[in-house]
C-alpha cells in the first residue's frame, strides 16, 4: 500500500491524524537521512570496515524509524542516530565473532585426530633427544628451566647473570636449532 493510498483510507477524525503523523514522521525520517547519512555511513564504515555491511546497519536504523513511533526530536536526532549507529556495529561486531568461534571449533572437531600413545612417547623423545644437543649448553638449560621448571625469563636472568634480552636471544636461538632437528627427524 502506497502512502498516497494511506491517505486515502483514513476515514475517521482520529485515524486520519494517524494518517497525517505517518506521513509527517516520514518526511522528517527523510530530512534526517538527507542530513546525516553521510556521517553514520562514515561511523559504521570505520567501525565494521565493510561497505556492504555499513550500508545495511544504516538503512536498518532508518527503517526501524519508519515502523516504529518514537518520539524524536531535532535537536536530539544526530546524537540518537549515531548511537544506534555504533549499537547495530558492536552487534554486529559481536555476532562476527561468535560466528568465528564456532567456526573454528567446529574445524578444531574436524581435525582432531587421536595419535596412539607410542606415538606421542616417540615424539617426546625426539625433542629430549634435540635438547640435549642444543649449543650452546646455555641454551640447553634455559629451555629446560622455562618449559619444564616453569620458570620466568627473569629468574632465568638472575640465575644466570645475564640481561633478560640475553636470555630471549639464546631461547629463540634454542627454538630455531629444535624446529631444525625435529624438521629433519
Amino acid at each position: 500500500m502506497t502512502d498516497q493510498s494511506k491517505l486515502e483510507n483514513c476515514d475517521s477524525a482520529s485515524a486520519k491524524e494517524t494518517c497525517f503523523n505517518y506521513a509527517e514522521r516520514k518526511q522528517f525520517i527523510q530530512k534526517l537521512f538527507r542530513q546525516h547519512y553521510r556521517q553514520m555511513y562514515r561511523l559504521a564504515t570505520m567501525l565494521l570496515h565493510d561497505d556492504a555491511e555499513s550500508k545495511d546497519v544504516v538503512h536498518d536504523i532508518f527503517a526501524h524509524l519508519l515502523r516504529e513511533s518514537q518520539d524524536l526530536r531535532e535537536e536530539t536526532a544526530e546524537h540518537y542516530l549515531l548511537t544506534s549507529v555504533r549499537n547495530r556495529c558492536l552487534n554486529v561486531i559481536r555476532s562476527r565473532q561468535i560466528k568465528e568461534r564456532v567456526e573454528h571449533l567446529y574445524f578444531l572437531d574436524l581435525d582432531t585426530t587421536i595419535t596412539p600413545t607410542e606415538r606421542l612417547e616417540e615424539e617426546l623423545k625426539a625433542l629430549y633427544k634435540g635438547i640435549d644437543q642444543l649449543e650452546p649448553p646455555v641454551c640447553r638449560d634455559i629451555i629446560m628451566q622455562h618449559f619444564r621448571d616453569g620458570v620466568t625469563f627473569k629468574e632465568i636472568a638472575i640465575r644466570l647473570g645475564v640481561s633478560e634480552t640475553t636470555v630471549y636471544k639464546h631461547l629463540r636461538r634454542a627454538l630455531h636449532q629444535l624446529r631444525t632437528y625435529l624438521n629433519n627427524k
